[in-house]
């Protein structure tokens, strides 16, 4: 068995303040990561770390870059247990639409229509949490409970097949990253 990693976050930014406005819910971004240490996470976000746009398929590292200017943000740290042949079909999907990041764009329209509960799914065209939702739905024998263009960040933490291995702030995951104590149990 191999494990899978999710982390959500919720930063400061006008963009998540905005999606959190609307939601209501704790955590407006979710990544994916190959590793316990969590060093390389691939999502859909912005592509510099001082503007939202442009934005796409990105390499995240929370030790800087767009996280080391957040602080202690509120984090979750999800892990699913998938099988060897699983986890490197995941990581093969991920690695080839990363060497293609310039034909991906963030789906700014389907962001929206998520919230209205209208599924949009374009080829090259995703955001972040359906992005990791249909990686996942697309490489493992996972059930979503929902279609990944309809999946918010806060979605993955209702699934059963998902287990939270720490809830907090940023700063307080890097401590337990820096002296290798994930994977963990903390927080709700």
């Amino acid at each position: 068995m191999k494990t899978v990693y999710i982390l959500l976050t919720r930063s400061t930014s006008v963009p998540s303040r905005l999606i959190r406005l609307f939601t209501g819910e704790a955590y407006t971004h979710a990544s994916i990561a190959f590793d316990s240490d969590l060093h390389s996470l691939y999502s859909f976000a912005r592509r510099h770390a001082s503007m939202p746009l442009p934005a796409g398929l990105v390499e995240e590292h929370i030790d800087n870059g767009f996280y080391l200017r957040q602080g202690n943000i509120p984090c979750a740290v999800l892990a699913l247990d998938v099988s060897e042949k699983e986890y490197y079909r995941l990581k093969s999907a991920v690695h080839t639409m990363l060497c293609r990041a310039g034909d991906y764009h963030y789906s700014i329209l389907g962001l929206v229509l998520c919230r209205l509960s209208i599924p949009l799914e374009l080829p090259h065209s995703f955001f972040c949490s359906q992005f990791v939702a249909k990686v996942l739905k697309e490489s493992c024998t996972l059930d979503l409970p929902k279609p990944p263009a309809l999946m918010h960040p806060q979605d993955f933490l209702a699934m059963d097949s998902l287990s939270c291995l720490f809830e907090g702030g940023l700063c307080e995951l890097n401590e337990h990253r820096a002296h290798s104590l994930l994977p963990i149990r903390t927080g709700a």
